[in-house]
């Protein structure tokens, strides 16, 4: 797997660069894996909800053709978009998604934080009264709110076209937070949003990047079982 570390660039230009990289790649293309820092912006996913952006303000909200609602990107979240064959890796989507969110409990995990997936709602969380404790989430009672004493460190939204992903997730570093309160974040309204510098970890970016992406060519390389 390639990796290109891009930098600061705007959203919408990167989107058109991975569509047409994904509308062009042939069965012998390499892989290729995309880290990137966006300038402020609201995404929408394709089945997005127009309630769920509630105050956009000034930040251009830009549509997209990945699944989920709304999310925010900004300067201080570390953006990854594998641009991966399914088929040649030998996948499927839910293998797929399992192992990015592998990646990043991981990314997490070497700076001391404890990441926790919920069911049914893809991204990474982390406990607010003890975001370094080891112990496993209890099961939501029915009824319950599944996101209560949790915070959202990580989005994941994908898109597949022929066995062939692009779009991918988000980690947040050190972010001006306001935005997410603009919006119900992936469409769960009262949804707490949270980075590494708010629970207390200095995390630069290029470092990020480089354990971000050291673990995602491993889980997305032939042969590898996580």
């Amino acid at each position: 797997m390639k990796l290109r570390t891009l930098g600061r660039r705007a959203y919408d230009g990167i989107e058109a660069e991975m569509r047409a990289f994904t509308e062009s790649r042939g069965p012998d293309t390499p892989d290729e894996l995309w880290l990137v820092e966006h300038d402020p912006v609201f995404t929408q996913g394709v089945a997005g909800r127009a309630e769920h952006l509630r105050a956009p303000g000034g930040i251009p909200v830009v549509p997209t053709a990945r699944g989920g609602q709304v999310t925010f990107h900004g300067p201080g979240q570390l953006v990854a978009y594998p641009l991966v064959d399914l088929q040649r890796l030998g996948i499927y989507v839910k293998e797929y998604v399992y192992r990015l969110e592998h990646a990043v409990i991981d990314v997490l995990a070497s700076a001391g934080v404890t990441g926790h997936r919920v069911a049914g709602a893809p991204g990474i969380y982390v406990r607010l009264d003890d975001p370094f404790g080891h112990a496993r989430l209890p099961a939501a009672a029915p009824g319950a709110d599944p996101f209560e004493g949790l915070g959202k460190i990580a989005a994941l939204g994908i898109k597949v076209s022929r066995h062939r992903t692009y779009h991918g997730l988000a980690l947040n570093l050190a972010m001006d937070l306001e935005p997410f309160g603009r919006i119900d974040p992936c469409g769960y309204a009262g949804l707490r949003t949270v980075d590494l510098a708010g629970l207390g970890i200095e995390l630069p970016w290029d470092e990020a990047a480089r354990r971000l992406g050291a673990r995602l060519q491993r889980l997305l390389a032939p042969g590898v079982v996580p």
